[in-house]
């Protein structure tokens, strides 16, 4: 990075004096002083746009290759192949395009020249030519853009009724995630009774609450769906987890979802990474204030039996906090009593 920012700043100054001595030789050539320097100029100008092709398309190619592991991160999750493949896909073919019309565009300056012995011919139309510059990009971006629809139809359908409900809330400047307990089910929130302690807002008249927990890191089960409910508490944030090609907006007041299925346990990715400090992590993809940075939540991907024991691990919210039994109504407090004894005896 350092090499191609010192090149770059390189280029810069080249490019700058270059400009002041074009700049001096124009204002020769409106005073008409030096019509022969502008000339000549000319071929130099023309010279330089083969050059700046050249040496542009050199940096391209050899910053790409050189940093493609950087950018092409191992995939973690079954839709992040297909979601890749229409990536690479299009950037084929948008690459393709892109490098003719700069070879083009670059080479007819070098090619037409200014000539006093040539004049430039005009064409007021061609509908041939008309008609190909216009269809042929319509079906091509009309062919990207369907299969970039069914793709986006794939990952965004409904989760399967098995999968493992998590929700994910962003606020300034951290992540929470609850998970349901034995009943499957979350349980509802209010935003109106969120405090220091009841950061989700459990409104504890739904029975559902009370064998939800929240830990402190996120864990996952391998090859099985997992579907993220997905909210934010203040301002805008977006759940980005670039292994499992996942990124979704966290709105505040509009909840989001999005579900996909983990390929890789940990343990794995830290063996093809090479890496024995390999960790998946959630991060904040939203400039969401100054401590946007803090925002980083750790994820472990298990094998399912591992999973499932660190689920039976857990207590529940209500079980950590028992003062906020006061909320429970009369005619639930034997039943949420009833689980958290059951749940402590599990643990335990």
């Amino acid at each position: 990075m350092i090499g191609f920012s010192i090149a770059v700043g390189a280029f810069l100054i080249l490019a700058i004096l270059l400009l002041i001595f074009r700049l001096h030789t124009l204002v020769g050539v409106m005073k008409q002083s030096d019509k022969k320097i502008g000339s000549g100029n000319n071929k130099t100008n023309a010279f330089l746009f083969i050059v700046f092709l050249v040496v542009g398309f050199t940096l391209l190619f050899w910053y790409s290759i050189k940093n493609y592991d950087v950018y092409q991160i191992p995939i973690a999750s079954e839709h992040g192949v297909t979601t890749d493949r229409l990536f690479w896909i299009t950037m084929a073919i948008t690459g393709v395009v892109f490098m003719i019309t700069q070879v083009l565009l670059f080479y007819f300056p070098y090619r037409y020249q200014h000539s006093t012995s040539r004049r430039a011919l005009f064409f007021p139309e061609n509908n041939r030519l008309e008609f190909i510059w216009t269809i042929v990009p319509a079906i091509v971006l009309t062919v990207l853009v369907v299969y970039g629809l069914v793709v986006w139809n794939k990952v965004m359908s409904p989760a399967p009724e098995n999968a493992e409900v998590i929700e994910i809330m962003g606020y300034q400047f951290a992540w929470k995630v609850r998970y349901p307990g034995k009943d499957e089910e979350l349980g509802a929130y209010d935003f109106r009774i969120v405090d220091a302690t009841n950061e989700f807002g459990l409104a504890f008249t739904d029975r559902a609450h009370f064998d939800d927990f929240s830990p402190r890191e996120l864990h996952l089960p391998k090859g099985q769906s997992v579907e993220f409910r997905i909210r934010a508490r203040d301002v805008l944030h977006s759940v980005f987890a670039p292994h499992f090609r996942l990124k979704m907006d966290a709105v505040p007041g509009m909840p989001t979802r999005f579900w996909f299925v983990p390929t890789k346990t940990t343990a794995e990715m830290r063996i093809e990474t090479g890496n024995p400090d390999f960790n998946y992590e959630i991060a904040c993809a939203e400039v969401c204030g100054r401590g946007h940075f803090s925002m980083r939540l750790l994820v472990v991907v298990e094998e399912p039996e591992a999973y499932e024991k660190w689920k039976a691990s857990q207590e529940s919210w209500l079980s950590k906090n028992p003062e906020y039994m006061v909320q429970v109504p009369d005619n639930l407090k034997e039943l949420a009593m009833i689980k958290s004894q059951i749940e402590t005896a599990t643990v335990n």
